[in-house]
């Protein structure tokens, strides 16, 4: 008979949801978040994606490097330029810099406050970058190659998550 340990380790020391309560959580995730590859998928398909991608960063980090096809419109100018840029019909996907950054959480909130159904891109930028999509600078295309720890290396189209 095994017996559980008298002092629970880190990950253990606060029980994990019951599977219902996790896959309501999880759930709920997927509603607010998109991830970079599934924007990026969604994108290069033939048609329209149904949504439309929001950079929320200054002229400056834009300019820097920015989704193809996305809306510029910093989080600072949303209360008074969303309705000229954007369509409340279609949902919007914000991005800022990275994980590090919640710009693109602040642009999300401003938006749903003024009535548009949003999520946010999990890695923004940075990890846009790092997988190894094309983006726009104000010098024209560019592209890295995928970091080894953010996507596949070998041209796999899917990562298997």
């Amino acid at each position: 008979m095994t017996t559980a340990p008298t002092t629970p380790n880190p990950v253990l020391r606060v029980a994990p949801a019951a599977p219902a309560q996790a896959a309501t959580y999880f759930r709920a995730s997927l509603v607010f978040h998109a991830d970079v590859s599934d924007v990026a998928a969604a994108l290069a398909a033939d048609g329209d994606p149904g949504f439309v991608v929001l950079d929320s960063r200054s002229t400056a980090s834009w300019d820097q490097g920015h989704v193809p096809g996305a809306v510029h419109l910093p989080t600072a100018l949303i209360p008074e330029q969303a309705e000229s840029l954007l369509d409340k019909a279609v949902p919007v996907v914000t991005y800022c810099w990275g994980p590090g950054c919640n710009g693109a959480t602040r642009a999300a909130l401003a938006l749903a406050e003024l009535g548009y159904r949003v999520k946010e891109m999990l890695g923004g930028f940075e990890y846009w970058a790092r997988e190894g999509f094309a983006y726009e600078t104000w010098e024209g295309g560019d592209r890295r190659p995928a970091d080894p720890l953010t996507a596949p290396v070998n041209d796999a189209a899917d990562c298997g998550c």
